[in-house]
């Protein structure tokens, strides 16, 4: 857990310096920077989606798993749970939602953040969360610096999400193969488009109900490694 603990600690403080100055940077130049992390963000999911040979284990699991997340309402509870830190910590009314669901979403879907976790879990290696952990907390600057104090927050989904991936490695460490990976990264890879959609402000997607995507993935791709493996 020594990857996950750090890379917690790094967007507290990459928050809460862009937090310090925030109220330095003028509203337009604000609005610019996160157009461009928008557009990274859209780049960032494209060259992971890129990463699966096989359409069909990808369209599956996004269907099958957005089904799951709205059974499961993930999107819903995550706003609530939004809410209440909010009144936790007496935050004003506005972007605090938008900045903890945005930036929980950003930090805990990616290949990083699923590949991270895995080879904590197997190898006791911590070299990709702590790269993760350099990224994670200079957006932290930028992204608080520009949605507000909520950014903060995002801290506890990546330290519960990344916790949860790494005691499932070790539990599921004969079934993680580079295939199983890969397409759990391409399926990551369209919700990171989906969440550069949101910060562009293009569609607001429900990004936190197809969740459940990432992990349909494994069982997609074993059923094809097993039976259709000329396909994967």
């Amino acid at each position: 857990m020594l990857g996950t603990v750090v890379n917690v600690i790094t967007i507290i403080l990459g928050s809460t310096l862009g937090l310090l100055l925030k109220k330095g940077i003028p509203e337009r130049y604000k609005e610019t920077v996160m157009q461009g992390i928008g557009l990274a963000v859209l780049l960032i999911g494209l060259k992971m989606a890129f990463q699966a040979n096989n359409e069909l284990i990808v369209i599956l699991s996004l269907v099958i798993g957005g089904l799951i997340g709205e059974g499961l309402k993930i999107d819903y509870y995550l706003d609530v749970l939004a809410q209440k830190l909010q009144g936790a910590v007496g935050a004003k009314e506005g972007d605090f939602v938008k900045a903890f669901v945005t930036t929980s979403l950003v930090y805990c879907v990616g290949a990083m953040a699923i590949m991270g976790p895995i080879e904590s879990g197997l190898t006791g290696n911590h070299k990709i969360l702590f790269a993760k952990s350099t990224l994670d907390g200079i957006s932290a600057v930028v992204f608080a610096s520009t949605l507000g104090v909520g950014v903060i927050f995002s801290a506890l989904p990546v330290f519960i999400y990344q916790g949860g991936i790494t005691i499932l490695a070790v539990a599921l460490k004969d079934i993680l193969s580079q295939p199983v990976i890969d397409y759990m990264t391409a399926t990551g890879g369209l919700l990171i488009v989906a969440i550069g959609l949101n910060i562009l402000g293009i569609k607001e997607l429900k990004v936190a109900n197809l969740l459940p995507a990432v992990f349909v993935s494994i069982a997609f791709t074993l059923i094809a490694l097993n039976f259709f493996s000329t396909y994967v």
